[in-house]
């Protein structure tokens, strides 16, 4: 497509995952192996203590791992294992993660990620850190 850009691809491939439209993540970054994914934080994504439920989290780290990858090795990636280590409770109005690649090889893409609350002040405070293994798929038609 001439005249789109990466972040308007990238952006459109989120907008397809049914969960990511539930949750409002919207990609604000992509491309040279980093990526960026955020997320209005609303009373609906917190558990009962009132901070952001750390499936949230996670799904945040998980997505921004991958657009990460892709940013490098192209968009038949898809996570095959990470971990996310909760350093904090998640509290602010603004949820960001933000993940570059480490390496990446001809199937393997390593890609680590911070996740970050912004507050009305603009303060960020770091949540979760995050890292995962990316697996280079075959296009879907290549399939036997």
């Amino acid at each position: 497509m001439s005249g789109t850009t990466d972040l308007e691809l990238a952006r459109k491939a989120l907008a397809e995952q049914p969960f990511s439209r539930l949750l409002g993540a919207r990609v604000t970054a992509f491309g040279d192996g980093e990526a960026t994914l955020e997320m209005d934080i609303r009373e609906d994504l917190l558990q009962q203590y009132g901070f952001v439920h750390g499936g949230v989290l996670s799904y945040a780290a998980d997505n921004t791992l991958t657009l990460a990858a892709a940013t490098v090795v192209g968009t038949d990636v898809i996570t095959s294992g990470f971990t996310v280590d909760y350093l904090r409770p998640a509290t602010g109005r603004l949820l960001r993660a933000h993940a570059q690649v480490v390496r990446a090889g001809r199937t393997r893409v390593v890609s680590r990620c911070d996740v970050v609350t912004i507050d009305d002040a603009g303060t960020q405070t770091l949540c979760a850190v995050a890292q995962g293994n990316i697996a280079v798929i075959e296009p879907v038609g290549d399939r036997r």
